[in-house]
């Protein structure tokens, strides 16, 4: 059984997903590594921008920078997304609700309530 997950690792994880760019970055690493200048390409902001948004990835656990001479090199860390993955499924015991179930239900039950008070 998997030991249970820190609240506050949770928070940095989905705050960290949260970015509509970092969620981006993640889909670019999932392709390969990826130097941090490269990472930056496709977006219209600045190199020192980019950089705190792999520095929001790599304290949530999601990534890992190494640096390979003059350059860093980011890669995904699956296990991060796996400690949030793990979190999320235990809420798939439940069944999902059917609400024109659950409306007759309620129909049945206030009439059943009006018939008592009648």
């Amino acid at each position: 059984m998997t030991p249970p997950t820190p609240p506050d690792r949770l928070d940095l994880i989905f705050a960290a997903l949260s970015d509509p760019t970092r969620r981006r970055v993640l889909s670019m690493l999932l392709e390969d590594d990826m130097a941090v200048s490269d990472v930056a390409d496709p977006f219209q902001v600045s190199l020192a921008a980019i950089s705190k948004h792999l520095a929001v990835l790599a304290a949530a656990g999601l990534i890992r920078q190494e640096r390979r001479g003059r350059i860093t090199w980011c890669k995904l860390d699956p296990d991060g997304m796996r400690t949030a993955s793990v979190w999320m499924q235990g809420f798939g015991q439940f069944d999902p609700v059917d609400l024109d179930d659950f409306e007759r239900f309620l129909d049945v039950q206030l009439r059943d309530d009006d018939d008592q008070d009648a």
